[in-house]
């Protein structure tokens, strides 16, 4: 892999912001494809390096998406130089993206990509473009005259697309080109790969497991319990990564968080077509690991 980091850019995010980003040691670095776990992480790293429930502040500031393009990167490093306790940053970016330094833990969390993409077309009916556009700088863009597509036709449009996984990281060859990259780095001492799955089906055991391998005190029950989904859910107001309001409801954010919901909308022709596209997007023993609820 080349020591450069590839720099990502879209409407809204730019990779590049990382390179004058002054690390310190033991800072924690979120990285995760777009509705695979992030906020879910990013609580968990607050309240395993904070030790409470009651955040001191909104879990956006706490833990600033720094690629965001929405707030001038200077204001950004400057609320993280601020932080007195370990910071933990969210970013969106795959690995080959940021700068690895050996002082930095990375945690990447993978999800099934047909449940992240299920919670993509529900999500993009809950964010309000035009105030996107005006945080950005960019043109609005006109409401669809067309009807929306259900989400069984988004499901299978999705397995179909065939972007440049660099250009579209939120199609299915850029949540395969950023697991992939993950998944060769997992050995490395500082990357920690984490499953959607295995939180949600040992979330105890889970940040027990996390806690050791970021040099943490292992979570009492009460910080457990802060973060299951439904205790974020009652406190989305709080929670819910919108500091700059461009989600039309909070509280629709954490909609359901289920596993396996992609695959049950699919048919069998439509399944076979996905196992097939995603066998020659990575190795057959990440696609072992990521799809164990298939198994």
């Amino acid at each position: 892999m080349s020591d450069a980091p590839t720099r990502y850019r879209s409407t809204d995010e730019d990779s590049a912001r990382w390179l004058s980003f002054p690390f310190r040691p033991g800072d924690i670095v979120i990285s995760t494809r777009s509705k695979s776990g992030t906020t879910w992480m990013q609580m968990i790293c607050a309240l395993l390096v904070l030790r409470t429930p009651e955040l001191p502040a909104p879990l956006t500031e706490l833990s600033p998406w720094l690629d965001w393009l929405v707030e001038p990167p200077e204001r950004v490093y400057a609320r993280l130089a601020a932080q007195r306790h370990r910071r933990f940053i969210k970013t969106h970016t795959p690995l080959d993206g940021v700068p690895i330094d050996p002082r930095v833990h990375y945690v990447v969390v993978a999800r099934h990509p047909l449940d992240a993409a299920v919670s993509l077309h529900h999500q993009s009916a809950n964010l309000d473009r035009a105030r996107l556009a005006e945080l950005t700088g960019q043109p609005a863009t006109p409401e669809p005259e067309s009807p929306r597509p259900s989400v069984e036709q988004a499901l299978v449009r999705w397995i179909d697309a065939n972007p440049d996984p660099r250009a579209e990281l939120d199609s299915l060859p850029g949540f395969m080109w950023h697991l992939r990259d993950a998944w060769a780095r997992r050995h490395q001492p500082n990357v920690h790969l984490v499953h959607y799955d295995d939180l949600r089906a040992d979330l105890t055991g889970q940040m027990r497991h996390l806690a050791e391998r970021l040099d943490l005190e292992p979570p009492g029950p009460h910080l457990v319990e802060a973060a299951t989904f439904d205790r974020m859910r009652d406190r989305a107001d709080r929670l819910a990564p919108d500091a700059a309001g461009v989600l039309k409801e909070r509280s629709a954010f954490f909609r359901s968080g289920r596993s396996g919901q992609g695959d049950e909308l699919l048919d069998a022709a439509a399944r076979a077509h996905y196992r097939s596209r995603v066998a020659a997007l990575a190795p057959p023993d990440l696609l072992a690991w990521l799809h164990r609820a298939e198994a």
